[in-house]
């Protein structure tokens, strides 16, 4: 069985076919369109909240043929303390698919091993892949495509998006400047773990963003965090995205947030109005690129 678990575990070419498929379903969008999930029900089993992944996912479930069954933690025994991997054997013998957004990367991992359906990763603290998808996506539409492009991720580089484009950029040959405070950069044991990549760790924001041709940000204090607020905006006050800075970075340079934004900490209002088209095309296109995750698995595009 064929899975999304994180974009570590996917290749160059999986990365190019999905974005690619992507476009096509995004322009061949149509509510008279092929199902090829018809008759099909996936689990959404939802520990995170979220606006973005549960509604795209809804939607493209369903422009697909399939139908969403929308389960959050107090709608499963998950939430009173059963296994995973017993919630898995369940659910494998009356759903199709399960989509998991959740804190533990392992959960993701052991319902795929006992579940045995395909199982994407719609989020976990250790990657986002379904967003890293749809950033290619939208990259790909603005720019041309990533070849020869460098991306810049400010703010708290140890993140899920953080870990995810360092592994996009190890597959698909870009650079990648994570600029964060050293507190706020991945740990040695994720960089080993990386080995060889284009991928540049710094504390200067100006160092960053000079030449850049993608501008990337996310929330600073994500689900999970908010006792440790206070210190998180204080520290990464300096790393925000504002207008003096995108003067440093390559002509026709994007700016691109996957939302919720806080305008006045990561990203100033001025630039995130000024850059509202290239921000909502990118959380337009998580559907378009989940629907394309979601034909991958049905046609066997993915190894694992």
């Amino acid at each position: 069985m064929k899975h999304l678990l994180g974009i570590e575990q996917l290749s160059k070419e999986e990365l190019e076919r999905i974005v690619d498929d992507a476009v096509r379903l995004k322009a061949d969008r149509s509510l008279d369109g092929p199902k090829p999930l018809l008759g099909e029900t996936w689990a959404m089993i939802f520990t995170k909240s979220s606006t973005r992944t549960r509604v795209s996912f809804e939607v493209g479930l369903n422009e697909l043929g399939a139908r969403p069954m929308f389960l959050n933690a107090n709608d499963v025994q998950l939430g009173r303390g059963e296994p995973i991997k017993d919630t898995a054997r369940v659910l494998g013998r009356m759903v199709h698919g399960a989509i998991i957004r959740t804190f533990d990367q392992q959960d993701v991992v052991d319902f795929a091993e006992y579940g045995d359906i395909p199982t994407i990763n719609a989020l976990t603290d250790e990657e986002h892949p379904c967003q890293i998808l749809a950033d290619l996506l939208t990259i790909k539409e603005l720019l041309g495509g990533w070849e020869d492009k460098k991306v810049v991720f400010a703010g708290d580089g140890d993140c899920n998006m953080g870990r995810s484009w360092a592994w996009a950029a190890k597959h698909l040959g870009f650079e990648l400047v994570i600029a964060a405070p050293l507190m706020f950069q991945p740990d040695a044991a994720f960089i080993e773990r990386l080995g060889e990549a284009p991928v540049i760790l710094t504390e200067d924001m100006e160092f960053a963003v000079e030449h850049a041709d993608v501008i990337y940000t996310d929330t600073w204090v994500s689900m999970g965090k908010e006792a440790e607020a206070e210190g998180r905006l204080r520290s990464l006050a300096p790393f925000q995205i504002h207008a003096d800075l995108l003067k440093k970075a390559n002509p026709g340079a994007i700016v691109q947030h996957c939302l919720p934004a806080y305008r006045g900490k990561e990203i100033t209002e001025e630039v995130l109005e000024d850059r509202a088209d290239e921000i909502f095309q990118q959380s337009e296109n998580r559907l378009h690129a989940q629907k394309a995750v979601l034909l991958a698995l049905r046609r066997g595009y993915f190894r694992g």
